[in-house]
């Protein structure tokens, strides 16, 4: 499943309109809109290091900015936990681009480096606790050292976090704010306003595109997850998203009798999982003695002892 989020979310933001939605719906900034969005274009996102180790998991775009461009690296983050070094793995992968643009001799007219937006795009249930700047991971020495500390950022867009703002407003024609919008829905009403509302967004012929990526992350992704028993018709039948929302708008009043069970399940199993951190805090069981007692398995007990809430 990760695999395929990951790779259904690459295709969705292979796409030009969903990479100038990203901007200019979440970042917030003034230069946002001196950017010529008609110039957007993805560049290859495939760096070799000179110890010859590839790198192809990222998406890079460029855009004009004045008269250079500013080169957008976006990091789709798919992980159930929040990875707490995740400025310094940013860091290694701008410095691969800036390597990689260095070789191709493509400076600004000063002969500098073009800017870099490092973005990491998150969808995890949890909140994202990581440092954003990878100075804030590095022991602070005084006498001076401190000034040899790196220093840089990646603007982090938390979807969860995104959707669950007072001031989210869903009410904007943005493709990606539906996407946010569509990951964690239960409610099917909702769901089915959020998608009639691309399916008139994205009805011009030039789009059938992004239309079609949208229907392989539904079938992919979203329905498997949502709705894991639902018999979908073959893949040809569904060929462009009003299909798509016809076809669900027949089904998915079945859907909440579904997600009452699954939700009371969710909570016997947080039951558990609580239990377990609690014994690991305060006694001395291993992670065997506490998996017989609280009903998970020796390698979930595990993973909550290597990773405790922050």
């Amino acid at each position: 499943m990760a695999d395929h989020h990951d790779n259904s979310y690459k295709l969705l933001f292979s796409h030009p309109e969903m990479v100038r939605d990203l901007l200019t719906g979440f970042v917030r900034e003034e230069w946002v809109r001196e950017l010529d969005f008609s110039t957007l274009e993805k560049v290859n996102g495939s760096y070799v290091t000179d110890e010859l180790r590839d790198r192809e998991d990222d998406i890079v775009w460029r855009v004009r900015w004045g008269g250079g461009w500013l080169y957008v690296y976006l990091l789709l983050e798919f992980q159930s936990s929040v990875d707490r070094f995740m400025a310094v793995r940013m860091m290694t992968y701008v410095g691969l681009l800036y390597q990689d643009l260095i070789r191709q001799k493509a400076l600004t007219p000063g002969g500098r480096l073009p800017p870099v937006l490092p973005v990491v795009l998150y969808n995890g249930e949890t909140r994202w606790t990581a440092a954003q700047n990878v100075g804030e991971l590095v022991e602070r020495v005084p006498g001076g050292l401190e000034h040899y500390r790196p220093d840089l950022s990646y603007l982090l867009l938390d979807e969860g976090a995104i959707v669950e703002a007072p001031d989210w407003s869903d009410e904007t024609r943005n493709v990606a704010a539906a996407l946010f919008r569509l990951e964690p829905n239960r409610n099917e009403q909702d769901l089915l306003e959020v998608l009639g509302r691309l399916v008139e967004w994205l009805r011009s012929p030039e789009q059938t595109g992004l239309r079609r990526s949208f229907v392989v992350w539904m079938r992919r992704v979203m329905l498997p997850h949502r709705a894991p028993g639902m018999e979908l018709p073959p893949f040809n039948d569904l060929q462009d998203l009003h299909e798509v929302h016809d076809m669900l708008a027949e089904r998915i009043k079945h859907w909440p009798d579904r997600w009452i069970e699954e939700g009371r399940q969710e909570g016997l199993q947080e039951g558990r999982r609580e239990t377990a951190r609690n014994l690991i805090r305060s006694t001395e069981m291993d992670d065997r003695a506490i998996a017989e007692i609280v009903g998970l398995t020796i390698e979930e007990v595990t993973g909550l002892r290597e990773n405790p809430p922050q």
